[in-house]
């Protein structure tokens, strides 16, 4: 098993900036893929970002140039870097972790972010 806890969910402003990050404890020898998925009302929950572990970087077409994620193996956490955040950037953000083979997925329990003037 895997824990995945997030945080740096929050209010950010039009135009600004957040940043989010997941530390992953567990049986962590078996992470492949870690990433960030979001959920927004009404909505399905979708891939923002995810980096393989050695460091092969995936984006969603409405995030790419804005977000940046990052990882650091050794102290198994990942950052989701987000800059010119809008409205539609408004979801519960979710950490994911995957294993090589995709047979174990495993999930945070989300946080909030909130884009709004």
């Amino acid at each position: 098993q895997v824990q995945l806890v997030e945080s740096g969910g929050g209010l950010v402003q039009p135009g600004g900036s957040l940043r989010l990050s997941c530390a992953a404890s567990g049986s962590i020898f078996s992470i492949y893929f870690m990433g960030w998925y979001r959920q927004a009302p009404g909505k399905q929950r979708e891939l923002v970002a995810r980096i393989t572990s050695g460091g092969t970087r995936n984006y969603a077409d409405s995030v790419k140039g804005r977000f940046t994620i990052s990882r650091d193996n050794a102290k198994n956490t990942v950052a989701l870097q987000m800059t010119s955040l809008t409205p539609e950037d408004t979801a519960v953000y979710y950490c994911n972790a995957v294993s090589a083979t995709g047979s174990n997925n495993f999930w945070g329990q989300g946080t909030q972010v909130t884009v709004a003037s």
